[in-house]
């Protein structure tokens, strides 16, 4: 390629209009109405994701120029993502990470887009072969993504090959949130998770689902919980990672009388959470604009920036990489990298601040719904979950965190098995 075409003169239409004329070149396929070919707006058209090398060139000199910060005597992480171990990861993603092989690997999966409400959304479509599996959509929060639910997709949807039982199987769909991934961010303020349910309902009607359950932690639960309110007649069930609630009636942390140990000891982790880990959300909500200038032009600041959440909310007791390896950390980081789409990322937290953070309806959600619980992840009280969602199923994990279908992918294929077994 020519000087011109560098990754400051490929825009991420641009990228995706790559990505879609190399699919539709490769397999005979329509062009994803990306690249001129004009198709019905509801078509749903098979993606492949291949970045150009030109976006992968820049990257590596990027990497090679990094200027990292100093850092204070025996910090560690204590003033966040700790230096040595950025270096480290660094020349690991200089030398021996191969985009080419995790692209071969997130391209297994069924891919696809569609457009829905004038937006391209980016969705996985794993389809089980058995007659009686059911739709599940499945939705990441920040900051993660589609490449969190890589180890799940195949045993949820073909469950005999993966020690289960045939008649657990799913349809798994996993969109990729508007402004995430390959999913075109709204060009428009005001566009929050509500919004997002309304997509997400969209595309299940789109693929012929009239009864489907639907999975979600971090953004995820919330676009989930607001997806069985704005669709209940449509879903069957919801599964949480992350619990959601508000003090029951009449009720706060201020005048709740006696709680029980269990219950104090819950909002004394979440008020510490509130306290030590909320500082992002405060930029994010304020001025993601802002910060966004740097994090979508320094590979140093996005990793920095996303590592360090996937170390402090992961159940991996200080060192991150016994829960996730390097390629899996980057191929995360990668994905926001290579489609510049971080600063939309972060504008979700923009429009929730905007609503009063109102982030459940105002009536209790009637969908059969289930919570399960991992260590490392705080959690509210029952009684204030059970004040805003018809609970079924309530199961605490003996390890994992916020990112639980990476930490522990086994034990949370089998919570959803479980809980849907009875909702068929």
């Amino acid at each position: 390629m020519s000087e011109k075409n560098t990754w400051d003169n490929i825009d991420r239409r641009a990228f995706m209009k790559i990505s879609a004329a190399t699919l539709a070149g490769t397999v005979g396929l329509a062009k994803l109405g990306m690249t001129g070919t004009e198709s019905r707006q509801d078509a749903v058209e098979p993606f492949s994701i291949h970045v150009p090398d030109a976006v992968l060139d820049d990257l590596r000199g990027r990497l090679a120029r990094t200027r990292f910060p100093d850092q204070l005597e025996n910090a560690g992480w204590d003033y966040g993502t700790e230096l040595s171990y950025l270096k480290e990861l660094f020349a690991y993603w200089r030398s021996e990470f191969d985009w080419r092989a995790q692209e071969r690997m997130l391209n297994r999966l069924n891919h696809f887009r569609t457009e829905i409400e004038g937006l391209k959304i980016h969705f996985i479509h794993q389809q089980s072969k058995e007659k009686n599996a059911i739709p599940q959509i499945i939705t990441h929060g920040w900051p993660s993504s589609f490449v969190e639910f890589s180890k799940i997709i195949d045993p949820l949807s073909d469950p005999a090959a993966h020690d289960g039982l045939p008649e657990d199987a799913f349809h798994v769909i996993c969109p990729s949130i508007p402004g995430y991934g390959f999913s075109e961010a709204p060009g428009k303020s005001g566009f929050n998770y509500k919004q997002v349910a309304e997509v997400f309902a969209k595309l299940m009607s789109r693929l012929g689902y009239t009864r489907y359950g639907a999975q979600g932690g971090d953004w995820g639960a919330v676009i989930s919980a607001w997806l069985a309110e704005l669709d209940t007649p449509h879903m069957n069930g919801l599964h949480l990672s992350a619990t959601l609630g508000n003090p029951p009636e009449g009720t706060s942390t201020d005048t709740m009388e006696e709680p029980l140990p269990q219950e104090k000891k819950d909002l004394e982790r979440m008020n510490e959470a509130r306290e030590t880990e909320t500082g992002y959300a405060a930029i994010q909500s304020t001025k993601p604009q802002s910060l966004g200038y740097a994090l979508n032009d320094s590979p140093a600041g996005l990793a920095a920036w996303i590592v360090e959440k996937f170390r402090a909310w992961s159940d991996c007791h200080g060192n991150v990489e016994t829960k996730f390896t390097k390629d899996e950390l980057l191929t995360n980081i990668m994905l926001y990298w290579i489609t510049q789409t971080i600063t939309s990322s972060m504008r979700i937290y923009y429009e929730a601040r905007a609503t009063g953070w109102k982030l459940l309806p105002d009536r209790k959600i009637t969908v059969p719904t289930a919570c399960t619980l991992f260590p490392a992840e705080p959690q509210l009280p029952r009684k204030w979950v059970e004040a805003c969602f018809n609970v079924t199923h309530w199961s605490v994990m003996p390890k994992g965190g916020h990112f639980p279908a990476l930490e522990e992918p086994d034990l949370f294929v089998k919570d959803i098995r479980t809980f849907f077994r009875d909702l068929r």
